[in-house]
């Protein structure tokens, strides 16, 4: 093929302006690319290890509270147990520790129900704990009577706290008789104040 010098200008020009169009395009397409997928790519590593992050700090912080609560809980219940069985405690020690009788009999007065229960519900908390209960008489009658009848009395008391749940093992019921007087006169108030049961720990 015969090229004229115009011709042959035109078409080195013409390849030469082809050649940097593809080199420019693609360098170019390539670099936003790349740029696009590189950022891309970066964000979205960002977006997981944030979401990651979250989701592990997240449920640190459930395990944790978790843990406080049930902490919270067991010791709320121990402490109330403690309150409680506090309070059953005190509860006995500020009742009633002398029971009296009528004369010569050996039935435990109404009067006498509630603190005993407040003692039962001690002994009951308490298995290891035991109880002495004293039977006493006052003067009049023979020594062997009022033995038996500060034992009858003893029992009385006994029986109650049995009846209320407390083991026969943790009372020991003893008689005194009329050994043991806590007035020393004749008059009836002085007599009564002797027919009594003593409670003691």
């Amino acid at each position: 093929m015969d090229f004229t010098p115009f011709k042959k200008i035109a078409l080195v020009t013409l390849s030469a302006a082809v050649l940097a169009a593809c080199e420019s395009t693609p360098t170019n397409t390539g670099t936003e690319t790349a740029g696009t997928t590189t950022g891309t790519s970066s964000q979205a590593e960002t977006q997981n290890t944030g979401s990651t992050t979250s989701t592990a700090t997240s449920g640190t912080s459930g395990a944790v509270s978790g843990q406080s609560v049930s902490g919270q809980t067991v010791e709320s219940g121990a402490e109330y147990a403690n309150a409680e069985a506090n309070a059953v405690k005190e509860a006995a020690m500020n009742a009633l520790t002398v029971f009296y009788f009528d004369f010569d009999k050996s039935e435990v007065r109404p009067a006498a129900l509630n603190a005993l229960k407040a003692h039962a519900a001690y002994l009951k908390a308490n298995d290891s704990a035991k109880v002495n209960l004293a039977g006493h008489a006052d003067e009049r009658g023979t020594r062997e009577y009022n033995l038996a009848l500060g034992e009858r009395r003893g029992k009385a008391v006994a029986r109650v706290l049995m009846a209320e749940g407390v083991a026969s093992s943790q009372i020991e019921v003893i008689s005194y008789g009329e050994e043991k007087p806590v007035a020393f006169g004749k008059s009836d108030s002085d007599l009564a104040k002797n027919r009594r049961v003593e409670l003691s720990y």
